[in-house]
């Protein structure tokens, strides 16, 4: 395809993708909270990573006073729709809807969930030979029940935490939780359709609040793509050492997994190459 020589024909290129899905509640803080960007992970029994982003408009360095940080559709949450349905009108309308909301609505935070694993996979392909240009990934977020049900029980441990005493002061009284379930439901940060059970339906609420927390991976996995020394299984001096050669993220950021990864790689094959150096001068 797309005019590309063919060195190995490896059918398992691209299969395996996944996307840690995320869902969030907004709750808006009548009193100033610290600028806090998932110091602390809750880790649930039931697959699920309980976490929360909050000041200083959620910990998302951004120097406008209205705007979602990790949540905006600015920094590439819409980067889920369809690159169809992804236009730069689309983007634009999703920033301006955000910027329209009223000042409660950027102070706060959003308590997350991320779902561990999952065990819902998609794939990548290519949709032009310009390595620039992005490809076409579908992961297919919720396909596996499990995956949607881990979603469900994280909402609803976050509707606990909202509803404890010691969260009490940090939110309106006026707000219950069904409301923060409705608002933050309503709220432009992706380009999906709407449902109007996504409040009472925790299973809708994940499907159309769906977000990404950047920790894709698959594509080249281990005894498909790459062997164990992480060397492509069929090609000769090419190996793949990054988060594509994952089955699964780890629970937080997977990025100092990834430089370990690359690390432990480099002085592994560094002290093979060293010793069929040493051999060769020996003979």
């Amino acid at each position: 395809a797309h005019n590309i020589t063919v060195v190995l024909d490896q059918p398992l290129v691209g299969q395996g993708m996944s996307d840690n899905p995320m869902n969030a509640i907004f709750v808006p803080s009548p009193v100033p909270v610290e600028v806090s960007l998932i110091q602390v992970v809750g880790i649930t029994q039931f697959g699920s990573y309980i976490e929360a982003a909050s000041g200083e408009n959620f910990a998302g360095g951004s120097p406008s006073p209205r705007d979602y940080g990790m949540f905006s559709p600015k920094i590439g949450q819409l980067s889920k729709v369809p690159p169809k349905q992804r236009t730069p009108e689309a983007i634009a309308e999703a920033i301006e809807n955000m910027k329209a909301l009223d000042d409660p609505a950027f102070r706060g935070g959003f308590i997350l969930e991320k779902v561990m694993g999952p065990v819902s996979t998609g794939h990548l392909e290519l949709r032009t030979r310009n390595p620039n240009d992005n490809p076409s990934v579908t992961f297919n977020y919720f396909k596996e029940p499990e995956d949607l049900q881990r979603c469900v029980q994280g909402i609803s441990t976050i509707e606990k935490i909202i509803e404890s005493k010691s969260f009490s002061k940090f939110k309106y009284e006026s707000m219950s939780v069904p409301i923060l379930v409705n608002m933050t439901a309503s709220a432009p940060v992706n380009l999906l359709p709407r449902h109007s059970n996504a409040s009472t339906s925790l299973e809708q609420f994940c499907r159309d609040t769906v977000m990404t927390i950047w920790h894709y991976h698959g594509g080249c996995q281990v005894g498909k793509v790459v062997d164990h020394d992480y060397k492509v299984l069929g090609v000769d001096a090419l190996r793949v050492i990054d988060g594509s050669t994952f089955y699964y993220s780890p629970g937080t950021n997977p990025q100092a997994t990834v430089m370990m990864l690359g690390r432990y790689v480099n002085l592994t094959t560094s002290k093979y190459v060293s010793k069929i150096l040493v051999s060769f001068c020996e003979v």
